[in-house]
């Protein structure tokens, strides 16, 4: 059998049509809805208004946030390590490190830079990480979620297996909702532009509750979580 290739669609759905004792349909209109109250929320929200509630989201999963503008994002980057370190730093391999002047923390980090050439050495060292740092790519403000679009560079060990995420967040990049990333996810399918291997939506660190509803941290990936805001624009 071909790849991508499906075979006796048909009649699998007539014999389904059947079962239900209805035509099968011929075609699929979309509704056109009335009420769309996922357009209304934080419609109106300033981006320093959706970075409060970004922030304030945030914080309530557990999440320290911290705000800063282009110009001290390097100090901040490196306090942020110093205070969550004690071990290894890795790194997404992100061209947005260079362009926020950031490069040079990352070498005096000793941070490992994420390699595709290198396979799976670069998941072992993520294993033994104290920090991951990699950029937000769309920000979710009613969540406090940072979302990675991943790919051979932009890895998911990076944020999964150490011991503590850090997510830098451009101001730009927070918008209301998972709404607006869903819109811009299908704008891009639209496009014809290649979509990511895996779209991680990430809201704070790794917890868990049992049946008696006890939160339990670090269960399933990082202990703690760092939200660095920077004003962008």
């Amino acid at each position: 059998m071909a790849e991508g290739m499906i075979h006796n669609k048909n009649d699998f759905l007539a014999n389904i049509s059947a079962r239900l004792g209805r035509e099968q349909s011929k075609q699929v209109t979309r509704p056109d809805w009335k009420h769309r109250p996922q357009l209304e929320i934080l419609k109106k929200a300033s981006p320093e208004e959706l970075a409060a509630v970004f922030s304030r989201n945030s914080v309530e999963k557990t999440t320290t946030v911290i705000e800063t503008d282009s110009t001290h994002l390097a100090k901040v980057l490196l306090e942020t390590f110093s205070k969550y370190g004690g071990g290894r730093v890795v790194a997404t391999k992100d061209n947005r490190f260079g362009e926020y002047g950031l490069d040079s923390v990352l070498a005096e980090s000793g941070a490992h830079v994420w390699n595709p050439e290198l396979g799976k050495e670069n998941i072992e060292i993520a294993k033994q990480a104290a920090i991951g740092v990699f950029f937000s790519d769309v920000s979710l403000a009613e969540s406090g979620t940072v979302v990675q679009f991943n790919d051979k560079d932009i890895a998911r060990s990076v944020s999964l297996l150490p011991l503590t995420y850090v997510a830098i967040v451009p101001k730009s990049t927070i918008v209301p909702r998972m709404t607006q990333a869903s819109y811009a996810i299908h704008k891009s399918v639209e496009e014809g532009k290649r979509l990511s291997t895996c779209i991680n939506f990430i809201s704070g660190p790794s917890n868990s509750a049992d049946i008696e509803m006890n939160i339990v941290i670090g269960v399933h990936g990082p202990i703690e979580a760092v939200h660095i805001i920077v004003t962008d624009h």
